[in-house]
This record gives structure tokens, sequence and C-alpha cells, in this order.
């Protein structure tokens, strides 16, 4: 089948006992068991399984031509599932870009416990290769990276982590198997933020990893999962699983008025520079062209005039909301530094904006009259 019917059969089936095009959502944390001691309907308990968890499962590692998923109660938790796999002494490759929730995770969660780590740039190849070690046994990137838009080449840096016998994890938040299936480029494993696009509506917060085929690590993940329990609710599965039916339709017009205001704002007087790689000036611009379907609804701008000028651009928009996330129908901008760690490699005047479902004339004019702004200051 092809992708929009998958998300739309996949992510919904019919109520066997009721005949409900919808399927219910089952808040029951618990199953009775048979007669002989078994679990006749396959469920023991809500920590372990879920029929609408179960189901989003399904739909994810259909989406992203995996074997199995693992859904989680949000994206960072579902990274640091995917790290806690890992032994102390083992080694972990990161991005320098890397969201910066991630390297907190490294810095001030397993680092201590005895996980070593090296963030390096994954988009140089030759960098990636002298960070890797005997001990290396997982490497992950984020391509396209949040919020810099930096590009990784996912079939050659799986070729080399391979080469150096260790897996490699694959964020696709930003680009969602709409536009690109890193587990068919030789990633072992993707991972999701399903808050975002996948979910699409800003009203659910979720993780995911899913897996191109059962190895060690994914089922130490599954055990995190189980016995760990940070898993999402029935309703929160239920709301993903909605969001999932229009994600086609939601992330290509989101990725077409992205492109068209990307250009636009490539030409403003008072853009530095946009980071986005469907321009072809962009450095990952030739490898996104190779591996995606599209360059996604995400971009960052450098405004002129620094950290006070962005700012201000931000407090003037009207369209535009400031906030934090992605993905959802309605438009939304940040300036990034601002919200993250000390030491963070963003840029003071940037800005991240998260291109909705708006009209594209609407949206520029709602960015223009806020550059104007600062075209019009002293």
């Amino acid at each position: 089948m092809e992708f929009e019917t998958q998300v739309v059969y996949g992510a919904n089936t019919l109520d066997p006992a009721t005949g409900a095009l919808i399927s219910p959502i089952y808040l029951s944390t618990t199953f009775e068991r048979c007669a002989d001691g078994s679990y006749g309907g396959g469920y023991s308990y809500g920590r372990s399984g879920n029929p609408n968890r179960n189901t989003l499962e399904s739909a994810l590692a259909t989406l992203e031509q995996g074997v199995d998923a693992a859904v989680f109660a949000s994206g960072s938790v579902a990274t640091l599932s995917l790290l806690q796999t890992l032994k102390p002494g083992d080694h972990v490759v990161a991005p320098t870009s890397v969201y910066f929730g991630v390297q907190q995770m490294l810095e001030k969660i397993l680092g201590p416990w005895g996980l070593a780590y090296t963030l390096v740039d994954t988009t140089d190849l030759g960098a990636l290769a002298s960070a890797l070690r005997s001990q290396t046994r997982l490497v992950l990137i984020e391509t396209p990276s949040n919020p810099l838009l930096k590009v990784s080449d996912v079939r050659a840096v799986a070729d080399l982590v391979h080469r150096a016998g260790a897996y490699l994890a694959c964020d696709n938040t930003l680009a969602s198997p709409v536009l690109q299936t890193p587990l068919t480029l030789g990633a072992d494993f993707v991972i999701h933020a399903t808050t975002k696009y996948l979910a699409g509506h800003g009203d659910v917060i979720g993780g995911a990893v899913i897996t191109r085929e059962i190895n060690p690590l994914f089922e130490q993940l599954r055990l995190i999962q189980t016995v760990g329990g940070a898993i999402p609710s029935p309703f929160d599965c239920w709301l993903t699983l909605r969001g999932l039916q229009t994600l086609p339709l939601r992330v290509r017009a989101q990725s077409q008025t992205a492109q068209a205001i990307a250009h636009w704002l490539d030409q403003h007087p008072a853009i530095e520079a946009v980071l986005y790689p469907g321009l072809e000036h962009h450095p990952g611009h030739r490898i996104a062209q190779q591996q995606m379907a599209g360059y996604g609804g995400l971009l960052s701008v450098l405004v002129r005039g620094g950290q006070t000028a962005a700012l201000r651009v931000a407090a003037q928009t009207r369209l535009f909301t400031q906030a934090t996330s992605f993905g959802g129908p309605h438009s939304t901008l940040e300036h990034r530094a601002s919200v993250e760690a000390p030491g963070t490699q963003t840029p003071t005047n940037l800005l991240r904006l998260s291109i909705g479902l708006e009209h594209e004339h609407d949206l520029k004019a709602d960015l223009d009259q806020s550059l104007q702004s600062i075209e019009t200051e002293p």
C-alpha cells in the first residue's frame, strides 16, 4: 500500500465488538486472566501492553519500514531509554548540534553514571571516524538537526558506524517518515518526538524508538519500557493515532510553505542568513536531495542586529506565536538560545520558525511587518 493508505488504515482499526469505525480508548490498567491463569486477550497489565499503544507501535514500525517500535511518554525519555540500554564504560558519539536536552542527559545523567561520550560534527565523516573507539556502541545523529538544520549523510554514516561495530540511531523528528526513512538508508534505530509532526496538533506529548531488526539493544529497550514504565497513556496513544491519519497532507503542505518562506527570507535585508536544507546554497542541500522527499516545515533565521533585534522581531509577530515545540497547525517561532543550556551552540540572533497550516501570504506579511520594526530602528 502507498504511504497515505498506510497511515489511514494502520492508525485505526475497526472495533470488533461494535463495528465502530474509530477505535475505542482502552483505559483499563489490568486485564482478566483465564481459568488456567493465562491471558487469553493477550494483555496482562497496562505497563506491559495496551491495545491503543500496540496499535501505535505497529503503525510507526510500518511507516518507518522497521520491524517493531516502542513508544514512550516523551521524545526525551525515548532517547534516554535507548541510551540506558548501554553499560558503564560504553561510548556514545552524538552531534555537537544535538538537541540541548540530549546534551544534558549525557553530561548530567549518563556521564556521571559511567557512559563515555564524544560530541562531534556528524556532517564531517572524517571527524566522525576519528571520534569512534573500540568501546563505541552507539552513534546518534539528528538530520536535519534542531535548530541549526544541519544535514548528515545517513547512508555514509551508517557504513562508517557499522564498520566500527556500533549501532546507528537517527532522530527523524524534523523530517518524519513522509520525507525520510533512515532505516532504509542503513540506520538501526529511528527516534521520534511524536509530540511534533506525527501527532501534529500540539495537544499530546510522546516519543518512540523504531528498530530495523530485533537486536540486543532493542530487547533491552523493551525491558526498560516495561519495567521503567515511562509509557504514554491510552488516550495519548489514541490522540497520536488520530494525528497520524493526516500526517502526509500536513507535512507536505507545511514543507511547501516553508520552502517558499525560506526563499523569500533569503532575500530579505533584515535577515543575515536562512538555515534551511531546501535552499541550494545550504551546505547539506545535495545530501538532503538524495535522502529526503522534501525539506520539512522547520527553518531557522539569523537576524541582523544580534540578540536584541531577534528578540524584537519575535515580540512583534501577530500570527506567529512565541512558543516552544514545533510541528503543529499553528505557526510558532522562538529565540532558542535563551531557552537552551549555557554553552549552547545556537547563535544568539537565531529564531526558529515552525511553519503551520496558515496561508503562505499571511505568514509572509506577518514576518515582514515584524522585520520592519528593526529596519526602522535608528
